[in-house]
């Protein structure tokens, strides 16, 4: 007797993730990230002029820094409000930058529109993997580059991601986000495209193990939606969950919270 595989729905998986995004208010985790798109822009070797696609933008940290090189930016997410705060943030620096809703699973931009498409901890977290991979090699020129920097599997968002999924189990049939952080996974996703990785790290520097609670309970939308969804014995199991991750990754001893967040830096010329 054979028993049929179900496909999973990307599209309300999708609709779910939207809504993950859209909780909290990302921002408030996204600007502390902004050394991660100033170095990838530079591992790229952006030029001045370049036409640079910014994919699961967020709050816009390498739209910012591809368009303080003097790039002509275009910024995209699927969470609107998101690209509201990028939008103030390139006002406040005087920087043009065109903003625009789309799906990293659906870019509304013709074959071979951009030199560049960049990527930082956002088209990682697309339910379906090879579709995100076609759509950004598709709408970059050939000999252009895509740039990418990913949470790696064994790194502390990793690792945060696992503990979150051991309270609220990800949908059936996706692919972990954290696969995008490996170099094995990223020669599948772009074979015959030259992929060059280096690892690197982002360092979080937050008050304390309470204080990172406080503030990725409140703003970062995965954690937000965990808390939200269970009930108040398991929010309690969760926390404690986390801060004993938070512990074993603290270098900062009694005194602060310092944790080193592994991810992969990536850039792959198009073929």
């Amino acid at each position: 007797m054979t028993v049929a595989t179900l496909s999973p729905d990307f599209a309300v998986i999708k609709q779910r993730q939207q809504a993950t995004w859209a909780a909290g208010d990302y921002a408030v985790i996204g600007t502390t990230l902004q050394i991660v798109g100033e170095r990838l822009c530079e591992a790229i070797d952006l030029h001045a002029g370049d036409r640079v696609l910014d994919v699961a933008a967020g709050n816009g940290n390498a739209t910012l820094a591809a368009a303080r090189r003097f790039a002509r930016v275009t910024s995209t997410d699927y969470v609107g409000a998101l690209l509201e705060h990028g939008k103030e943030r390139a006002a406040a620096e005087r920087l043009a930058v065109m903003f625009q809703e789309a799906d990293a699973e659906a870019l509304p931009f013709a074959n071979g529109s951009f030199d560049v498409a960049l990527s930082t901890f956002g088209v990682m977290f697309t339910p379906n993997q090879e579709k995100a991979t076609t759509e950004l090699t598709r709408v970059v020129r050939k000999g252009g580059h895509i740039g990418l920097a990913n949470w790696t599997p064994d790194g502390f968002i990793g690792q945060l991601l696992k503990r979150i999924g051991k309270h609220m189990p990800p949908p059936a049939g996706i692919k972990s986000p954290t696969l995008w952080g490996t170099e094995a996974r990223l020669l599948e996703l772009f074979a015959g495209h030259e992929v060059k990785v280096s690892q690197q790290i982002f360092t979080f520097r937050y008050e304390s193990s309470e204080h990172w609670i406080e503030v990725f309970k409140t703003y970062y939308g995965p954690t937000n939606r965990a808390f939200a969804s269970l009930d108040p014995p398991k929010q309690a199991d969760l926390q404690a969950d986390i801060l004993d991750l938070l512990g074993s990754f603290n270098r900062g001893g009694n005194d602060t919270l310092i944790i080193p967040g592994e991810y992969l830096e990536a850039v792959i010329t198009r073929a």
